[in-house]
Parts: structure tokens; sequence; C-alpha cells
């Protein structure tokens, strides 16, 4: 013998299965313990025909439980669709609607912005978003972003090439930036709160408000939305009929009359309205603004500028004038 000590074959097959077991675990752990590295956006539902146009493979054919990738362009010309984001949001697309999907980061921390080109969708985020996850809706002349809300975004454009984007907010808070022509975004924000809408527009020379914030027209979304909102339960009795505004300019006249789904109201009853503005001021600049009838009163945002403090305002107070309201 060399003086040196045999290993055991046993030793060594025990020794080797340990360390195999070790291994897993420390797999497992990690594995199960780590946060979410990716988002799960797939077609949860579709009836009709819907095109998905992706850059590495061209256009294909949607189907049920087709995952959808960043960057994907989505079109439904004709049915319902709807997609799921993460397990907590969803997008009902309505028919000849178009827009691309841009989806970021883990499903716990998620960027989504959705750039809306044509048509109509509405958006169902079923938990608050945190501090470090954000969703918004891009159209040619406006942004939109929310925490946690259901809202219904349209585009359309009348015969003289007007375009229009009408945002209607069924239940949480949008805040709203104007995109004007040269593609600058406006500094001021518009909160927009459940059961209120409001109607943009741009012309060959500006971006506007066409309505000041106004009670939701239901009578004036169509039958697949309405049958969506009595799925979950609204009650749109209240809000029949009662709508009202006037374009941003303090003027009668409609660039939108005859327009597919622009307002049915008569332009007497907006005159009869006198809208005032209500500027939600934070450390010295702006927050968001509301647009209130002379006499009504203002709403509280859903949205906090800050953690702690609140409004120095009394909302049971009519509005009477052109009002700030500062955050302390």
């Amino acid at each position: 013998m060399d003086g040196k000590k045999r290993l055991n074959p046993k030793i060594i097959i025990i020794a080797a299965v340990v360390s195999v077991i070790v291994v897993i675990g420390i797999v497992f752990f990690v594995l199960h313990n780590r946060e979410d590295s990716y988002r799960v956006i797939k077609v949860f539902s579709i009836e009709g025909s819907a095109v998905i146009k992706r850059e590495t493979l061209g256009e294909i054919d949607a189907y049920k439980n087709m995952l959808l990738e960043s960057g994907d362009i989505v079109s439904l010309n004709e049915g319902t669709m709807t997609l799921k984001l993460d397990e907590d949001k969803y997008i009902y697309v309505e028919e000849q609607t178009e827009f691309e999907l841009q989806a970021t980061g883990s499903s716990k921390n998620s960027k989504t912005k959705i750039k809306l080109n044509k048509g109509a969708i509405t958006n169902e985020l079923q938990s608050k978003l945190n501090g470090e996850s954000s969703y918004e809706i891009n159209t040619q002349n406006s942004t939109m972003s929310v925490r946690g809300t259901i809202y219904r975004v349209e585009i359309y454009t009348d015969e003289n090439g007007i375009l229009y984007t009408k945002v209607t907010v069924f239940e949480g808070s949008v805040a709203v930036r104007l995109v004007y022509p040269d593609g600058t975004v406006a500094d001021e924000e518009t909160l927009i709160d459940k059961g209120k809408e409001v109607i943009i527009y741009e012309d060959a020379s500006t971006t506007d408000y066409l309505t000041g914030v106004r009670d939701i027209v239901y009578s004036e979304l169509p039958d697949s939305v309405i049958k969506l909102l009595q799925e979950k339960g609204f009650d749109m009795e209240a809000g029949q009929g009662n709508a009202s505004g006037s374009d941003a300019k303090g003027t009668t006249e409609s660039p939108n009359e005859g327009a597919g789904n622009a307002m049915t109201e008569s332009t007497a009853t907006e005159a009869e309205h006198t809208f005032l503005t209500v500027t939600f001021m934070y450390n010295g600049n702006i927050f968001g603004t509301q647009q209130v009838n002379k006499g009504e009163c203002a709403t509280q945002p859903v949205l906090m500028p800050a953690a702690s403090g609140s409004w120095d305002f009394d909302f049971t107070t009519p509005i009477t004038e052109d009002t700030e309201i500062e955050w302390k």
C-alpha cells in the first residue's frame, strides 16, 4: 500500500447526493422568494376579427390566450376583445380600434403605456398602482395617467378633420394633460373624477377643451360599454340626461356638430351654464384643475400630492368665482 487511505465509495455517493440536495434547495429558495421579473400580457377573450402586428413577425391573427409583447400593435376590426395585463389590469377593446402597447417592468413594478391611434378602449385597474408603477394612455392631443380606476378613452374626427379625445371616468380619477400640435405637453393637469367626462379637440392651430368637466352622457356610450358597466353593477339611471358643458373658449358653437359619437346636448343648454375654474396648488405649483358649474361644489381629488396633509377647503362650499385651493 502507498500509505494513502482510500475513500469509502459509499461515503462518496452520500456526499454527492447531499450536495445535489443542497443545490436544489438553494435554487428553489431563490426562485421562490425572488420578485416577479416578467409580465404576462395576453388576449383574455376574443369574438371577432383582430390582428396583432409585431415587428419581428409581421401580422398575426389574434386568438384566445395569445401572449403579447411590448411593442405589439393591436387592431380589432369587428367583434369584441379583452386583454389581460398581469393579474389585475384589463383592456376592453371596441370595434375599429387600433393601439400600440408598451409594457415594461415587472408584474409588481409595472409601467404601461398605450398609444391609442383610433377607436376606443375601456380600462380597468382592479388594484391601486404602487409608487413605482404607472399606467398611461396617449392620444395625439392628450395624455392620461391613473393610479387605479375604470375609464374609457375614445378618439374620433369630424368631417372637417378636427380630432377629438373623449375621456369618461366610471370609477376613480384620471389626470389629463393637453398635447399641443407641436408635441409639447401642458404643465397643467385636469382631474376627471368618478361620474365625469371631458372632450378635448385639436384643429390646425391649437389643442383645447371642447367641454368643461361634465356628467357622463350615458346615452352616447355604445351598447358594449353599457353591457360591461351593467355586469360590474354600475347604476347608470341617475346619470342619464344630466350632461352639461360648454366649449373651453366660452362659446356655444361646437366644431363637432354631426360627428359620429359627438355631444348630443343642444348648444342652448350649454350656454345656460357658467363654468368656473378650481385650481389645486401644491408647494406653489399647480397640481390640477377642475371646471365647476357656478353655484355647484368642487370635488375633492382622489389623487393626493403627498402622503400627509389635506386640502385647505370645505368641499361643501358652493363655487361662485375662480378659486385656488392649497394643500397643507
